[in-house]
């Protein structure tokens, strides 16, 4: 009997992916015997080279604190003052793809978070995703080469056109496809268990 597909649906600098990031963490290892999780990226943000408008500066700046606020999450607000931000994720969204093919997507996404939550990095830059490409142990030029290859941009694309035909509402995304359905799975961003139970009402 083939096991019913979960699928996680994020982008590697959406800042309610990193404020979900410990109930997630716990839900997917309470899951993960019998139930297949895949990843799937959604590309808030195309590339570009524009510094980030002010008015959106300082959306993102209150969307941290609200999420600060509401699930106690850490952030780094010394990012904007040391970096130039930008509307910018399908760079980190690649770099989470090419770590896939090496089996270390959850570990990259971990490291672009931290670096960009937490130590006020910049994941919009290449040069910051290629250091926590070296920092996991894949080949450096290699992962440079993939990073600016129209192969890798092309299957982003391709994933972002897979997702929108999921009912998506938004980042992070649960949807569950068990008997040749999609179900849309409520988030909730304080307590493993409620989630749990709605997946398991569909098993």
């Amino acid at each position: 009997m083939t096991k019913p597909t979960l699928y996680y649906v994020y982008d590697p600098m959406c800042s309610w992916c990193w404020g979900y990031k410990n109930v997630w963490d716990k839900l997917r290892q309470v899951l993960a015997p019998f139930i297949n999780i895949d990843y799937m990226v959604g590309g808030l943000a195309p590339d570009s080279d524009v510094t980030m408008s002010k008015k959106m500066q300082e959306f993102l700046q209150s969307t941290w604190k609200k999420i600060e606020t509401e699930i106690g999450t850490q952030f780094n607000h010394e990012f904007w003052n040391v970096c130039t931000p930008r509307r910018s994720t399908y760079p980190a969204c690649r770099a989470v793809i090419i770590a896939r093919e090496y089996q270390l997507e959850q570990q990259m996404l971990d490291a672009i978070q931290k670096a960009y939550y937490l130590n006020a990095k910049n994941p919009s830059d290449n040069a910051v995703l290629i250091s926590l490409a070296k920092e996991l142990g894949i080949d450096e030029r290699e992962f440079t080469n993939k990073l600016v290859s129209k192969t890798v941009n092309n299957f982003l694309i391709d994933e972002i056109a897979l997702i929108q035909k999921m009912p998506v509402q938004g980042f992070p995304s649960l949807i569950l496809l068990h008997h040749g359905q999609y179900h849309q799975i409520p988030i909730n961003y304080n307590d493993w268990t409620k989630t749990f139970g709605n997946i398991k009402s569909y098993l």
